[in-house]
């Protein structure tokens, strides 16, 4: 067994490029969920009796903006899964729900009820608290310290 380096107790702490990383998820989901959007106020409703329309709705410019938006918010998110635990990844990036109501509102004009934005202020007010605790369960932060303290001795 190898002894631990700082390097890799450090993955455990937040640092700017990590903060980077959560809004680009944030970001990546609400422009891309606003490009779906507006691509599909343009498209044909879509129904189980004409799938077709689903794939020519790709083929919008707006949708598939929304899809390479989406994609850079998938690759964004795996990264931040690679060095955090769902239950901080998830939650941290909820801020996205702020920013996609404000762009439904201002560009989509969208109306969003009292009930809405109570519940993203909630949201929000969440985020808060997930964001100042640690990234990776305590459990495997002690196994990695009890695995430092003995490649020390």
């Amino acid at each position: 067994m190898s002894p631990f380096s700082f390097e890799q107790y450090n993955r455990f702490s937040m640092n700017p490029r990590r903060y980077l990383i959560l809004l680009a998820v944030s970001i990546g989901a609400a422009i891309g969920d606003f490009f779906l959007k507006m691509g599909m106020n343009q498209a044909e409703p879509i129904s189980m009796q004409h799938l077709d329309r689903a794939v020519a709705a790709v083929f919008n410019p707006s949708v598939a903006i929304g899809i390479l938006f989406l994609i850079g918010f998938f690759a964004a998110y795996l990264t931040a899964l690679s060095w955090a635990d769902l239950t901080f990844v998830l939650p941290a990036t909820g801020i996205g729900y702020v920013i996609t109501a404000l762009m439904s509102v201002f560009f989509l004009h969208e109306h969003v009820s009292t009930a809405r934005w109570i519940g993203i202020l909630l949201i929000t007010c969440g985020v808060g608290f997930v964001a100042h605790g640690p990234s990776r369960t305590e459990r495997e932060i002690i196994a990695v310290e009890h695995k430092l303290e003995a490649a020390k001795q």
